[in-house]
C-alpha cells in the first residue's frame, strides 16, 4: 500500500521547468501581445488619426471640397471595426491553420499577416493613405483571430493535465499587459504625438522579431504530433522535451487512448458537431462561454470609463493615468486568476468573476443614474468601474479561451475552437457597433441590459458548465456521452 503513495505525487503533478517556460513563452508573448496591443492602440491617438483623415480627404479634393464631419468619423469607424472583422476571418480559419501547418507551424506563419497589417499602418501616413490603415487593421485583425484560438490549443497541449487552466490563463495575462503598453505608450508624452503615432501603429511588428525565432526552436504539440500525424516515438521525444524527464509514460498512455478513441471515429465536421450528442454538448457550452465574455459589458463599462472619470472632475491627464490604472488591476487580477485558477477550479472562478460584474452593474447603474445628486457620487462610480474590471479578469476575461480546448478531443478540438473564436469576434463587432446608440437611446440604463445578459450567463454556467480541473480528455469527454455510450459496469 505505501508503494502506491511513494509514486503518486511524482505521477500526478510534474512541474514546470526551463523548457516548457520557454515555449509558453513562445507562444504566449508574441501571440497575446498582439491582440491586446492592437485594442487599445487606436484609443489615444484617435483624434490625431481623425485629423490626418481630415487633412488627407481635403488634399486629394485639391483643398476645394472640406470634409463633412460625418465623412471622417464614417472612416474612422470603419477603420476601428474593421479589426473585429479581420478576427472573424482569422478565427475562421483556426481550424484549417491548426490541422495544415500544426499549432506551432500555424502560429508561425500567422506572424506574415502580422507583419503585412504593420506595414501597412506604418507607412499609411507617409503614403497619405486612410485605405493602407484600414487594410492594415484587417490583416492585423486576421492575425489577432487566429492568435485567439492558435496559442491557448499549444498551450494547452503542451502542459499537464495538472497546469493545464494556468497555462491558458497566460495568453490572458499577456493580453491584458499589453493592453497597459499600448496606454503607456499611447500617452501624450510619449508617443501618442502627429509625428509619432504612425510608430505606435507599427510596433506591433515587434513581437514577430521575438516570436518566429523562439518558435522554431520548439517542439511541435505532442498531440499533435500522435495524434494527427500518427508519429508515437516523435511525440514520446517531443514530451521528454518539455518535461525535462524520459519518465512519461503516464501522459504517453493518456495520450495513446484518446488516439485510439480517434481511430475507432470517423472525422469531425459541422455535420457532427451539431448532430452528435458528445459533441454538440460541449459546443454550445464554449460557444455562451465566448459570448458571456464579450456580451457581459466589459466593453460598455471601458467606453464610460472616460465619462466617468471626466464626471469626477479629473484632468484628461489624470483621467489618462487612471485609465492606467485600471489597466493595472486588469493584470494584477488576471495574475491572480492564472495562480487560482488550479486550486479554484475553471466552473467557480467564472461563477465569481460573473456574479461580482452582475453585482457591480447594478450599482453602476444607479450610481449613474443619480451622478448630479451629489459630488462625491462620481468618486464611487470610478471605485464600481474598476472592481467591475477586477470581477471580469477574475474568471471571465481568460477561461473561455481555453475551455474550449479542455472540452474536445484532438479531431474536434480545431474546428471547436474556429466556432467559438469566430462567435468572440462576432460578438464583439456587434457590441461594437451597437453600443454606442444604444448608450445614447438609454443613458446609464444601458447596462440594463448587461445585467439580465449577465443572469442568464450565471444560470448558464451554474446549471451546464462542467468542472475541467485536473481532468484528462477521456474524462471530460465521458461527461458529454449519452447513457447508452457508456461501458456498463
Amino acid at each position: 500500500m505505501s508503494c502506491p503513495e511513494s509514486r503518486e505525487p511524482e505521477r500526478k503533478a510534474p512541474g514546470l521547468n526551463a523548457r516548457l517556460v520557454f515555449a509558453i513563452c513562445a507562444a504566449a508573448i508574441g501571440s497575446g501581445f498582439q491582440h491586446g496591443y492592437n485594442i487599445g492602440v487606436v484609443n489615444a491617438p484617435g483624434k490625431l488619426i481623425q485629423q490626418w483623415i481630415n487633412v488627407t480627404d481635403y488634399a486629394r479634393s485639391d483643398y476645394a471640397e472640406v470634409p463633412t464631419e460625418a465623412s471622417i468619423t464614417w472612416i474612422w469607424s470603419v477603420a476601428v471595426s474593421v479589426y473585429c472583422i479581420g478576427g472573424m476571418i482569422g478565427g475562421s480559419l483556426t481550424g484549417f491553420f491548426a490541422e495544415k501547418f500544426g499549432r506551432k507551424g500555424g502560429l508561425i506563419v500567422n506572424n506574415i499577416f502580422a507583419m503585412i497589417g504593420a506595414i501597412l499602418e506604418g507607412f499609411a501616413y507617409s503614403a497619405r493613405s486612410y485605405e493602407m490603415l484600414i487594410a492594415g487593421r484587417i490583416f492585423i485583425g486576421i492575425n489577432c483571430g487566429l492568435n485567439a484560438g492558435l496559442a491557448p490549443m499549444y498551450l494547452s497541449e503542451i502542459s499537464p493535465v495538472n497546469l493545464r487552466g494556468a497555462v491558458g490563463t497566460v495568453y490572458q495575462l499577456v493580453l491584458t499587459i499589453s493592453i497597459l503598453i499600448s496606454q503607456i505608450l499611447g500617452m501624450e508624452n510619449i508617443m501618442g504625438t502627429e509625428v509619432l503615432w504612425p510608430y505606435l501603429l507599427a510596433f506591433t511588428a515587434v513581437p514577430i522579431l521575438y516570436q518566429v525565432p523562439a518558435l522554431m526552436l520548439c517542439p511541435e504539440s505532442p498531440k499533435y504530433i500522435l495524434i494527427t500525424k500518427g508519429r508515437v516515438k516523435d511525440a514520446e521525444k517531443v514530451l521528454n522535451w518539455l518535461r525535462g524527464t524520459l519518465d512519461v509514460k503516464d501522459e504517453m498512455t493518456d495520450m495513446s487512448a484518446e488516439f485510439e478513441s480517434q481511430k475507432a471515429t470517423a472525422g469531425t465536421g459541422l455535420r457532427e458537431m451539431w448532430t452528435d450528442p458528445s459533441l454538440k454538448s460541449p459546443l454550445i457550452i464554449a460557444v455562451m462561454m465566448q459570448l458571456a465574455q464579450q456580451l457581459s459589458g466589459i466593453n460598455a463599462v471601458m467606453f464610460f470609463s472616460t465619462a466617468i472619470f471626466e464626471d469626477a472632475g479629473l484632468s484628461t491627464i489624470t483621467s489618462q493615468y487612471a485609465t492606467l490604472g485600471m489597466g493595472v488591476m486588469n493584470v494584477l487580477m488576471t495574475f491572480v486568476s492564472m495562480v487560482l485558477i488550479e486550486k479554484a477550479g475553471r466552473k467557480t472562478l467564472q461563477l465569481v468573476g460573473l456574479s461580482g460584474m452582475l453585482f457591480v452593474v447594478i450599482l453602476l447603474t444607479v450610481f449613474l443614474a443619480i451622478k448630479d445628486m451629489a459630488p462625491w457620487i462620481p468618486y464611487i462610480s470610478i471605485v464600481l468601474v474598476i472592481a467591475f474590471v477586477v470581477a471580469f479578469a477574475t474568471g471571465p476575461g481568460s477561461i473561455p479561451w481555453f475551455l474550449v480546448t479542455e472540452l474536445f478531443n484532438q479531431s474536434a478540438r480545431p474546428l471547436a475552437t474556429s466556432i467559438s473564436v469566430t462567435v468572440n469576434w462576432t460578438a464583439n463587432f456587434f457590441v461594437g457597433i451597437g453600443f454606442l446608440p444604444l448608450a445614447q437611446l438609454l443613458g446609464p440604463y444601458v447596462f440594463v441590459i448587461f445585467a439580465v445578459l449577465l443572469i442568464v450567463f450565471i444560470c448558464f454556467t451554474v446549471n451546464h458548465v462542467p468542472e475541467t480541473k485536473n481532468k484528462t480528455i477521456e474524462e471530460i469527454s465521458a461527461m458529454f456521452k449519452p447513457p447508452s455510450d457508456l461501458p456498463s459496469l
